[in-house]
């Protein structure tokens, strides 16, 4: 199992509107590709103004060739030019993560 970790962070003031058109133009086309993010989720302390969300791969093959087809998608090109053309978000980080052998995830 694969886990792919992306914290973004936004402009202050602007993390709900980028997350506005995230949900609009962006979510489903996403989850048609890539499945059920494991979690979604807004920080509330610690470092503000980010988001992360988290997606679940079999391994390395498997989110490569989801993400090939996701990126290929007109629709989520369009969504990636909207989101741009906003200027909402200021950084991205991303991990590529496994489960310690002692602790799986329930998937």
């Amino acid at each position: 199992m694969l886990l792919d970790v992306r914290t973004y962070t936004a402009r202050p003031g602007a993390l709900h509107k980028h997350l506005a058109l995230y949900a609009e133009h962006g979510f489903d086309i996403q989850r048609k590709h890539l499945g059920e993010p494991l979690a979604y989720m807004v920080a509330e302390s610690g470092r503000l103004n980010c988001y992360t969300h988290i997606w679940v791969f079999q391994d390395a093959a498997d989110r490569s060739a989801r993400r090939a087809q996701l990126q290929a998608d007109p629709d989520w090109i369009a969504y990636l030019e909207r989101s741009a053309q906003a200027g909402y978000l200021v950084a991205q980080e991303n991990q590529l993560m496994t489960p310690a052998k002692f602790a799986p995830l329930p998937r």
